[in-house]
């Protein structure tokens, strides 16, 4: 339950409190109705945006407190209510009443409404940075009217926000007694925990600089660094609005009437936004898919969070004479989210003049790409792409630019054009579309794939505009339910295996999203300690030019511990989980292993083929398995020719065969390197490090004409543009398009298959025909649904593979 700032019961800070401490206005408790009143059965009748209805049903037994909070606010705050609502916290929906949020609400109304700088202050700025009753993970309490009380005589004569801050952080601390010590109770204290003791850290200053600056209406936030570069520790600072952007502060750090001065600035310059616990973040209570580092108490809920990096660490702007700073915005629409990218500004001559990237909503709304240019006419180009401005006006610091962005701007590549994702239009969305709009705002990707409208056909239009909407929502689910594991460098499966992993990236990141490289340690079959130096050692043992490098920690330590059957799904949820963290090119995905690591990819290239842009097998051993699924994969294989132990040597040698004759058979088919080391045994000295020029060469050809699919011991259900409801391991396929006939020339042990398509494979306004053994298996047109869309996207997290239509076939008994 919330509760009111208590009296310190002694000191001088005790003195001064109690005047504006009793005239706060107490919480009634409100015990939970038991009937609905004439003025709440009103507003549950409204209808309710999705958002605050969703809420609502979060809130479980509390939801007739939350339903009276947003029937009795007055009309001109019920917006604000209901964003509260929608953004709170479901420990916080589960317990406050409503008199506690009707108070809070009218409090930080009036605090707002009534400041000298209101005009500067707009609405979403108001809610996200005044309204909060709360920044992190500290106590509920009604501090607003008390703080304002205590805190407005402290700011007379301030005419601007930034001002009011900076005599708030002159005064507030030494009026509370409140200063820094290690011996406070807790990290996250509330404002009365902080006053009641005259102690706490660098969070609790925080806060309390934060709410109190709030309570006289400056939009303010709590900012954080998790870990210092240097491994020392981490530190809380403020964030204040000055009415054109956001500036920081120290609390209790007076800095007489200067803003982004502190003690931490130099420290924060050094940081870096590409290690997560390395970056700086500010608490934000919208919804951006990241959270708030609770270092100080990671069993403590955790706070939406904004990255803003970028602003410490970059250096000052010059701005030349004539010249002139630009703020550029990318949006889906000129009211649409934000979109990251690469900007470029060419000048009358049309020469480049300036680059960057643009911000997406995990950064700082207020924070855009900042560029100099020169003064005359200019032109934008965004991803590569001509684009007028849908906005330009002028800042207190130069111009801002609006440029226009579909939201197909995320997905790259050739898939996005064959599939048929093109821009958005003004034009209203087909039912289907509107229907999946308005059920991804509650529902799955996954389940959107069984809805009634997910059956209709759909134009090629539409299905592009279908597929980039149902891209953008898997991108966000993964980015809401994996973030912390992902963070945490541990992915795991939902029956406990788990697979820790280590990265680091390298090189500029291309226009179309960075490569991946996934490498696995030797070992297997040895002690635990034996497997982790593998692991050490892998780490080190190469380097691409360009891309994230990974290398994974195998589960177990058994002699097949990267070939078991939890190792697929392991390694579908980290490629999923790069394309969404580290903007991974899904065709640029690379597999390499060495000894054991190598056993896996003997194993892993051929049932998985369809993942990877290439591969490469050094010192390692296949086992059972055989190359039939590497048709389109080019595979790669390094050996010690005197690396004689299970025979691995010969067996690269048979295989350096018959991938030669399978390419022979088979034109376009088994692209593949094999290199036999003669003077070398299990050790090559490095030389197979030539694997990662030769992979980096290819991309992924995930839409071949031809498919030689065999199953291994372990299953799945699709490969390539097939899938099989029911797979069985020995079952072989072979299946080929051709203009608008699939033909399907083998299908050992196979009862049924799925025909999976789109409008790079056919052309899926008119007729196809599936054959087998000389009869027609189907003949009509296939339609495009969101069905298939939905469903092939969910399977995988992986865009570039989601396929636009389906047909599934008998076949026929031998």
């Amino acid at each position: 339950m919330p509760t009111r700032l208590p009296i310190r019961p002694c000191g001088l800070a005790a003195c001064l409190l109690a005047t504006a401490l009793a005239a706060a206005p107490a919480l009634a408790a409100a015990p939970a109705l038991a009937a609905a009143t004439p003025a709440i059965a009103a507003s549950a009748a409204r209808a309710r945006p999705p958002e605050v209805a969703a809420a609502l049903a979060r809130a479980g037994a509390n939801a007739s407190e939350i339903e009276r909070a947003l029937a009795e606010a007055p009309e001109a705050q019920r917006a604000s209510m209901e964003w509260l609502v929608a953004h709170m916290p479901a420990a916080d929906l589960a317990s406050l009443d409503a008199a506690f949020l009707l108070a809070h609400v009218d409090a930080a109304w009036n605090a707002w409404r009534s400041a000298p700088w209101r005009d500067a202050v707009d609405e979403a700025l108001f809610r996200d940075a005044i309204l909060p009753y709360a920044s992190v993970s500290e106590k509920r309490e009604l501090w607003m009217p008390s703080l304002r009380e205590l805190a407005l005589p402290m700011i007379e004569g301030a005419t601007t926000p930034a001002q009011a801050a900076t005599m708030l952080n002159n005064a507030l601390f030494a009026k509370t007694g409140v200063k820094y010590s290690t011996k406070r109770r807790r990290a996250d204290q509330a404002p009365s925990e902080s006053m009641e003791s005259g102690l706490a850290s660098c969070s609790g200053l925080s806060i309390l600089l934060v709410d109190a600056c709030r309570a006289v209406g400056v939009p303010a936030r709590f900012v954080g660094v998790p870990m210092w570069t240097d491994g020392s520790g981490n530190h809380s600072w403020v964030e204040v609005w000055d009415g054109a952007r956001w500036r920081y502060t120290g609390a209790a750090e007076a800095t007489g009437d200067r803003l982004d001065e502190g003690w931490f600035s130099g420290r924060a310059a050094g940081q870096n936004r590409e290690r997560p616990e390395h970056a700086i973040y500010a608490v934000t209570w919208r919804d951006t898919g990241l959270e708030f580092p609770m270092v100080f108490d990671p069993s403590r809920p955790r706070a939406r969070a904004v990255d803003v990096t970028d602003r410490y660490t970059a250096k000052p702007v010059e701005i030349p004479e004539g010249h002139r700073l630009m703020r550029v915005v990318v949006r889906e629409g000129a009211n649409g989210p934000r979109v990251a990218g690469t900007v470029r500004v060419f000048g009358e001559s049309g020469a480049a003049i300036a680059e960057g990237r643009s911000r997406d909503e995990r950064r700082d709304t207020n924070d855009h790409l900042e560029l100099v240019v020169p003064d005359g006419p200019i032109r934008f180009e965004f991803e590569g792409v001509d684009t007028e401005p849908l906005e330009a006006k002028g800042t207190t610091d130069g111009f801002e630019v609006v440029l226009p962005a579909p939201r197909a701007s995320r997905m790259v590549g050739s898939n996005a054009g064959a599939s048929g994702v093109d821009a958005d239009t003004d034009a209203a969305d087909p039912k289907p579309v509107a229907a999946l709009r308005a059920f991804l705002k509650n529902g799955t990707v996954a389940d959107a794939a069984n809805a009634d409208f997910a059956k209709a056909p759909l134009s090629k239009a539409d299905a592009g505009r279908a597929l980039r909407i149902l891209a953008n929502a898997a991108e966000d689910e993964t980015k809401a339910s994996d973030k912390a594991a992902f963070d945490a460098r541990v992915l795991e499966l939902e029956d406990g295996t788990k697979m820790p992993f280590w990265y680091a990236v390298y090189g500029d990141k291309p226009k179309a999203g960075r490569s991946l490289w996934i490498s696995m340690h030797g070992g297997g079959g040895a002690p635990k300690q034996v497997n982790d130096g593998q692991w050490e050692n892998q780490k080190k043992l190469y380097r691409p030019e360009e891309g994230v490098y990974v290398a994974p920690r195998a589960p177990s330590d058994t002699w097949n511990l990267w070939h078991q059957g939890h190792i697929d799904p392991l390694f579908t949820k980290l490629v999923r989980d790069m394309i969404a963290f580290e903007g991974v090119d899904p065709d640029r995905v690379y597999l390499m292993g060495y000894s054991a690591g190598g056993d896996g990819v003997y194993q892993l290239a051929p049932r998985m083929a369809d993942r990877f842009a290439a591969a490469a097998m050094m010192a390692g051993h296949p086992n059972e398995t055989r190359p039939d699924g590497l048709r389109n994969l080019p595979f790669a294989l390094y050996m010690g020719g005197k690396d004689a132990a299970y025979r691995r040597n010969e067996i690269a040698r048979e295989w350096k065969t018959a991938l030669a004759d399978l390419a022979a058979k088979d034109a376009g088919g088994y692209p593949h390197e094999v290199t036999i080391y003669e003077e070398n045994g299990h050790w090559m000295d490095r030389k197979d490090a030539v694997a990662v020029p030769w992979m980096a060469k290819f991309t992924r050809n995930l839409r071949p004409k031809k498919v030689v699919w065999l199953q291994d011991d372990v299953t799945h259900g699709r490969f390539y543009w097939l899938a099989n409801p029911e797979p069985k391991a020995g079952q072989r396929v072979v299946a080929s398009v051709d203009g608008q006939t699939v033909a399907i020339a083998e299908a050992s042990g196979v009862a049924r298959l799925a025909i999976l398509l789109d409008d790079s494979l056919v052309d899926l306004d008119k007729p196809v025909r599936v054959e087998f053994g000389g009869r027609t298996l189907f003949e009509g047109v296939v339609p495009r649904t969101i069905g298939a869309i939905a469903a092939t996207l969910a399977d995988r997290g992986d865009a570039k593979a989601a396929f636009t239509a389906s047909v599934e076939v008998v076949l026929p008994g031998e």
